[in-house]
């Protein structure tokens, strides 16, 4: 139940790291290859899969092993 709880909890904070993560290294694509703003909004478009997919992976495992 904490473990359950404690992965929960956690979620909200794990999909914005990786959504905020993916923004920068789109970010540092920009200032690279100074292309405007379209390495962020790659980051944005290929972040938020990313964080969905693992967020699933991670919600799924939590319910095999209870």
């Amino acid at each position: 139940m904490l473990r359950t709880v404690g992965i929960l909890s956690g979620l909200g904070i794990y999909f914005a790291v990786v959504v905020g993560i993916c923004i920068f290294l789109g970010n540092l694509a920009d200032e690279y290859f100074q292309i405007g703003y379209y390495g962020k909004l790659a980051g944005i478009i290929m972040g938020f899969p990313i964080a969905i997919y693992s967020t699933y992976r991670q919600l799924k495992s939590l319910h095999l092993n209870d």
